[in-house]
């Protein structure tokens, strides 16, 4: 359970055993401290979460993200700001989409072609909901790249949910 979260949201098999390796020395090492307020499974999911955070910052320090105007985003919008092409209206169910293994498979390929740091906290704040002061905090960023960073992930995920889902055959 805690590997397929961990890989999950690293994406990375190698470094998913070593979180939950680095998790499970934790809990060992704090086992005293549990005072069983929450399951096990709950207290582990906790350690480790705060692991992939800290995963995260050490390759954010080893590898500054490259994102910029040009990364796809700027041929979405006009000179003005404006969509090129208007979000078409859909009429489909959210809460059923978000069960359909499909249409997950699909969200998960699209979410990897985004920036990683992009993608993780995206799913931080909508999956996690995370707040933004955590966000922030967790990060070490401004409430200002939060929104800027958010607005990329939406993007994007927009443009490849678009080719990849709504226009690959009518699955509403």
């Amino acid at each position: 359970m805690l590997y397929s979260y961990a890989v999950s949201r690293v994406r990375d098999p190698h470094a998913a055993e070593d979180l939950v390796q680095e998790t499970l020395l934790a809990a060992i090492a704090s086992a005293g401290s549990f005072a069983g307020a929450s399951s096990e499974r709950t207290w582990l999911i906790g350690i480790l979460r705060h692991k992939l955070v800290d995963h995260l910052r050490r390759r954010l320090r080893e590898r500054p993200p490259v994102e910029s105007a040009r990364d796809g985003m700027a041929d979405l919008f006009d000179g003005r700001g404006h969509w090129r092409t208007a979000p078409s209206k859909w009429g489909g169910d959210p809460h059923a989409l978000a069960e359909d293994a499909e249409f997950l498979a699909v969200l998960d390929r699209c979410l990897s072609r985004l920036p990683a740091r992009t993608a993780h906290l995206f799913w931080l704040r909508e999956a996690e909901g995370v707040e933004t002061a955590e966000l922030c905090e967790r990060l070490d960023v401004s409430p200002t790249n939060v929104w800027a960073m958010l607005h990329r992930a939406r993007c994007g995920l927009r443009e490849c949910l678009r080719l990849h889902w709504f226009g690959a055959g009518d699955r509403r």
